[in-house]
Formats: C-alpha cells, structure tokens, sequence
C-alpha cells in the first residue's frame, strides 16, 4: 500500500499535466476548465502518503540508485508541505475564476496565461514531492531543480513589466543557486564517494574542505531560503505572483532550502572542524542579520505582498540561527530539532494564509469589516507567537535554547519577534487602506479560512513524534506573548510620530538594484573591453596580412630563380668544385 501511494504521489501529477496539455488539444477553448476537480486534486495522493506512516524504498534501476525514505523528519515536512499546496490549488480555482471566463470569451492572451500556469502548478509540485521524500543525490537535485524551473511560470503569470522583472530577479539568483548546490554535491559525493544525502553529510563532516562544501551548499540552498544578500527575488517575485502561487512560494518552496540544510549539513554531530564551527557562527551572525534587517526595511513597503516576502525573509533569518545552532552548539540540536520542524509548520501554514488573504482584501466577501480584518491578521497574530500554535512553536524552540542556557540568542529572536509583529501590522494596514469590495469566490474564500484554521491548530495535525510539542506553562506566556503588542505599539508610534515627515519609500528589491547597477556597469566594462579587443585583433589582422603579402612576394621572387638555377646547374656544380679543389690543395701546401 505505501509503494502504491508513493507511485501515485510522484505519478500523478505528471498525469494531471499530460490532462492540461490533452485538454489544450482535445477541448474547445469556450468550454474548457483550467482548474477543474482532477487539477485540484494533483496533490491528494501525496497528503495521503504523509498520514500512511514511514517507510523506505531501494530502486536499483532509478538513475544511480533510488532511495526514498519517509522518516521523522520528511513525514511532517510532506504532510504540512502538501496541506499548503491543496488549499492554494482550492484557492487558485476561486482567484483565477474571472480570468478564466475571459479565456473561454475568447482573450487569448488568458488562455496562453491559464494554460502555462495550469500546466507548471502540478511539475512544481511534482518536484516539491520528490526532493521531500528523496535520499538519494541524483533524486533530490532533480526534485529541487524541477520545482524551481518550473515554478517560473508561477510567478511570470501575468506577463506585466512588474511580472518579468520579478521572474528574471527569481530565476537568475534560481541558476547561481543551482550552480552552488550541484557543486557542493558532487564535490562531498565525490570526496566521500556516496550517492545518498546521508553520505554527504558524513563526508562533509570529516573532510579535510568540509567546511568548503558546506560553505556551497548554505549558499546554495540558501537562495531558496531567502539569507541575507541572496534574498533580493522574494520582494520582486512575490508582490507580482497570483496570491495562490506566493502562498506556496513562501510558505513551502522556500522551506526547500531549510530542508536542504537539515540534509546535508552536519548538524548536531560532535567533534566537528573549528571551520565548520566558523561557518556556524557566520550563519548565525547572518539569520539575525536578515531577521532585522528585513523587517527594518519592510515596513516602508506600501505593497501587501511586499511587506509579506519582507516578513519571510525576516522569519527565515530566525530559522537560519536556528539551524547554525547545530554546528556552533551540536548539543543542542536534538533538542532543537523538533521545535524547528513545528516552527517551519506553522510558519508555512500562516504565510500561506496570510498571502490568500491579500487577495481577500481586494475582493472582500459580505462580512463586517471589523470581522473579515480580525481574521486578515489572525495567522500573523499567531506567526509572531502571540496565540495558538505560534506561541506553541516559539515556545518549542526557546525551551530547548533555555535547557541549554542559550540566553542571549533567545533574546535576540525575542526581539527579532518585534520585527515580525511591526511588518505583520503593516501588512493588515495596508490592506485597509487598499482594500475593494466585489465579493470573494467561495472556493477562494473557503480556501483561506481553512488555512488560518491549520496554522492555528498546527501542532494537533503535524506528523511529528510523540513528545515533540511542549506547550508553554502559564508562567511563561507573556515571555512569548509581548513581542506582538510591542511591535504594533511600535508601528503605531512611527506613524504616528512620521506622519508630517516626507519619507521616500525604499524601492522592493533593495540590493537587487545595487546588484543591477554593478551588473550593468560591468557588462559596459566588458563590452569596451570587447570593443578595444576586437580592435587589436583588427589590427593584428591587418598586419599579419601586410606581413603575408610581403613574404609571399619575397617567396614568389625566389622561385622566379628556379628556372636560372636548373639551366645553369651544371656550370655551378664545376665551378664549385673547382673552388673546393683549390682549398684543399692550399690547405695541402700549407
């Protein structure tokens, strides 16, 4: 039964595709129905497989070796993984409903549009599936790579300048990342000669350039995930993606990169190199980096979705100190581990309710204002560990940091917390202030509601192993709970106190265009370099063909001579040796 539900899981969302493309041909464009019930349901086999149990399967026929696993860790990661993309698929049939009916009235341009994303949701999810459930290299990089090259047509959707340019940021830092991943792994492969993500992370530990290969695949991995400096796609990506596409993007495609880290790096092992203990403290220094500076700069943004990806950013930061804890402190990380799983959980949950709602805003349904924004911000309420399963997870993760008197990096996501409470309330503000009436589809809207009520009852449907949630004692509730009305106070004060100052609103993106303009000026540095260079080679050019000419005259007057060499040969040879004769006589005299 679980080979069975594993096939069907990896199988049937390529039939799902191969259904879009036969519908393209088979189906008038009048009747035809991009996201109808076999669409929506691409993901079904897969939740089923998370809730099955574990298990591990061997294919010696697959590529260099197939080994799939469902263990501790890959149950709740698919189980919380596939949930998100089930609602945002439900949500997408509502939210995609009015561009739906232009296609079938005859806008091309919708049709073109619906088809690719119909067509690409299912091999996105597809890789998202595979890269969980693989142990192996080859099926874990092909998983990977699929999810993010097809996930370009998520986020170029609506073919705006907007939407290009957002996809261009996602899909140029997507190919560096690639690039530093497929090096890190065939470099630890290689040097711990392994095929599987265990041997890589054994090798990496006990290789003399392990910290090297670790150094790749943090970076690597790292632009899923969003650290600092290779972050710039989220902001530019997201604001431009379909709600329903950002909601995966953000709350399961980037938790790809964390799951790359807890794969690979040797997390929670003794005895590790003092570079790999540096890298540790680097990856610290560089999550609580990004869970600042995220949110200081995202709370300028005026774009809902752009103050979200900012909040992404921002809690992946929390998450990447988190991680770096298992090779600056390795003691700490069973403990940690399980609270991490839950955090990630709840944040993918939430965020995605969170970017459904930006859509919510914009079509608001019949519900008192009051209540429909009291439910906007609810999943952010929870996100900032204010409620429900947020205090939960941030009470998993400070609980194992306090067993092990890590006090100080506890403070530090406290007030990283903040941060998250100050962007959250934007977010809501800023879909006040944008917000539309016209009525949300009830798939839409189902979908959303459903989101909220699984991040907040994370803990009671995650997978995870017995003991792992450990509610908070009354004691310490207000220790998690003040972030959140500190950072509104926060946000409340600044614009109350700014609101006769002219503040020029920093563009989304931030370094991207800094990158841009260094990347620019670059390639015009290259270009006249190219240009001086291809007038040197002009010029030798044309001095080898000057020189050409002369030898060649030069050759061609000596081969006139031929012919006066051949009729006076004989009389050249007698005269020669005459001359010869005559030296070897003076040489006898002498």
């Amino acid at each position: 039964m679980m080979t069975l539900l594993l096939l069907a899981a990896l199988l049937w969302p390529l039939c799902v595709a191969g259904n879009v493309v036969w519908q393209a041909y088979r189906t008038p464009v009048a009747t035809r129905r991009y996201f109808s019930l076999i669409w929506l349901s691409a993901s079904w086999p897969a939740l089923l497989l998370a809730y099955a149990g574990e298990a591990q399967w061997m294919v010696e026929a697959w590529m260099l070796g197939g080994y799939w696993e469902l263990n501790a860790l890959s149950r709740p990661w698919l189980a919380f993984t596939i949930l998100l993309w089930s609602l945002a698929a439900v949500h997408g049939r509502g939210y995609f409903s009015a561009e739906q009916a232009k296609a079938q009235a005859g806008d091309q341009a919708a049709e073109r549009r619906l088809l690719r994303l119909a067509l690409f949701w299912p091999l996105t999810l597809l890789g998202n599936v595979l890269l969980i459930v693989a142990q192996d290299i080859a099926s874990f990089y092909l998983g990977f790579a699929l999810m993010t090259f097809a996930a370009y047509a998520l986020v170029v959707h609506s073919g705006s300048p907007e939407a290009r340019l957002g996809a261009k940021a996602y899909l140029i830092l997507a190919v560096i990342g690639e690039g530093l991943i497929l090096g890190g792994l065939l470099w630890a492969a290689g040097t711990a000669e392994t095929v599987t993500l265990e041997g890589v992370r054994e090798g990496i530990a006990s290789a003399e350039q392990g910290a090297l290969m670790a150094l790749l695949l943090w970076l690597g991995f790292g632009v899923k995930a969003g650290i600092m400096g290779l972050h710039v796609w989220l902001p530019l990506a997201h604001p431009v993606a379909p709600a329903p596409a950002s909601a995966v993007l953000s709350g399961a495609m980037i938790k790809a990169g964390l799951l790359g880290w807890l794969n690979v790096l040797p997390l929670g092992l003794e005895g590790l190199s003092p570079a790999l203990t540096q890298l540790g403290n680097g990856m610290l220094v560089a999550g609580l980096a990004a869970a600042f500076g995220a949110a200081l700069y995202g709370i300028w943004q005026r774009q809902p979705k752009a103050v979200l990806a900012y909040s992404s950013i921002s809690q992946m930061g929390m998450l990447t100190a988190m991680v770096a804890m298992g090779l600056t402190a390795p003691g700490v990380w069973p403990l940690l581990l399980p609270g991490l799983v839950l955090f990630a959980a709840h944040h993918a949950l939430a965020k995605g309710a969170l970017f459904m709602g930006t859509s919510i805003s914009e079509h608001m349904p019949r519900l008192p204002k009051p209540l429909l924004f009291a439910l906007i911000a609810l999943p952010g309420v929870s996100l900032t560990g204010a409620l429900a399963a947020g205090m939960v997870s941030k009470w998993g993760v400070k609980d194992a940091l306090y067993k092990m008197e890590h006090t100080s990096l506890i403070m530090l996501l406290t007030w990283a917390a903040i941060g998250t409470a100050a962007l959250v309330s934007v977010c809501v503000w800023r879909q006040w202030q944008q917000r539309h009436s016209g009525g949300s589809d009830n798939f839409q809207s189902g979908a959303w509601l459903t989101a909220i009520l699984a991040a907040l009852i994370t803990p009671l449907w995650l997978p995870l192993p017995e003991g792992s949630v450990v509610p908070p004692p009354i004691g310490e509730w207000w220790g998690v709970v003040w972030p959140f009305p500190a950072g509104v106070m926060l946000v409340v004060g600044g614009f109350y106190g700014l609101r006769h100052v002219r503040i020029k609103r920093p563009p989304a993106g931030d370094l991207w265009w800094l990158y841009s303009v260094v990347a620019i000026n670059a390639v015009e540095v290259a270009s006249a370099m190219a240009y001086k260079c291809q007038k040197v080679k002009g010029a030798s050019v044309n001095a080898a063909l000057v020189f050409e000419r002369y030898a060649m005259g030069r050759l061609t007057r000596l081969l006139s001579s031929e012919a006066w060499m051949r009729h006076h040969g004989s009389g050249l040879m007698m005269a020669f040796a005459v001359v010869l004769a005559l030296l070897l006589l003076w040489e006898g005299l002498r």
